[in-house]
């Protein structure tokens, strides 16, 4: 009773068909068309969001690479001091 409440929410969207009753050939169709329908959804980026997107890429990947240096500068001296040198 209480998983029927929580997978039946009542909205039937008429774009979403059921899968019950088809036979394999239709189910793949069946999965094609939505791969297809979701595909229609994607926006492409702009050129200036694209030059953007990099640039956040670039710029977390220096400072996570200053942040792996620094500790990694830190833990050696660390490890000096107690090993000796």
């Amino acid at each position: 009773m209480s998983e029927s409440v929580v997978t039946d929410t009542g909205d039937k969207d008429p774009r979403h068909e059921s899968r019950e009753g088809r036979n394999v050939f239709g189910r793949i169709a069946l999965f094609v068309r939505q791969v297809v329908s979701q595909l229609r959804l994607v926006v492409t980026p702009t050129r200036h969001e694209w030059i953007r997107l990099i640039g956040v890429v670039l710029a977390f990947v220096a400072v996570m690479m200053g942040l792996s240096f620094v500790l990694d500068l830190v833990f050696g001296w660390g490890v000096s001091k107690v090993f000796g040198a």
